[in-house]
């Protein structure tokens, strides 16, 4: 399982879903999907309404995700994994409760985490993304300091198109 992680509006979910149309077997964001659902039920786990029962939902999604790509055969590219809810945690202020470190220990990915860094040129905010660049460049920031605490290796993304970042990425895989 290899990672890839950064701030919002970084080109992230656009690199994941490249790599799937080359054929490699992907997990989806866990922080859309939540707002999305949040939103049509009327509930109340969203980043601008309760950013900690937020993050319980987030660490949820990635444990589920970390067993489905646990039991597939294939090498899996993960939209951010458990220490990004740590990060999200600790950007947010917030105190980043005992389980979430535990949860993030005890389910290592490859120690070689991709990091899609803040890119002024492609941010752009919308109805699920609400945070502004200050905001989305320090997630990256944040999410970096976390993913190296742990002991993870970070590779930046180069700031280029999504083709060649997904070249980037698959050459550095067969590296």
């Amino acid at each position: 399982m290899i990672v890839v992680t950064g701030g919002p509006g970084s080109g992230k979910s656009s690199l994941i879903d490249a790599m799937a149309q080359r054929g490699f077997r992907t997990m989806p964001e866990a922080g859309r999907a939540i707002i999305r659902d949040q939103i049509r039920i009327g509930g109340k786990a969203l980043p601008w309404a309760d950013r900690a029962l937020f993050a319980e939902l987030m660490l949820g999604w990635e444990l589920r995700s970390y067993q489905e790509a646990l039991a597939s055969d294939a090498l899996v590219l993960m939209d951010r994994g458990m220490p990004d809810v740590v990060g999200y945690l600790t950007l947010c202020g917030l105190p980043v409760p005992a389980h979430f470190e535990t949860a993030a220990k005890t389910y290592p990915y490859n120690k070689r985490v991709f990091l899609a860094p803040y890119w002024d040129a492609i941010f752009t905010q919308d109805t699920e993304r609400k945070q502004d660049r200050q905001e989305a460049e320090a997630t990256g920031m944040v999410m970096a300091e976390t993913y190296g605490r742990l002991g993870y290796q970070i590779v930046e993304l180069p700031l280029v198109g999504i083709e060649q970042r997904a070249d980037f990425v698959a050459e550095n895989l067969r590296a």
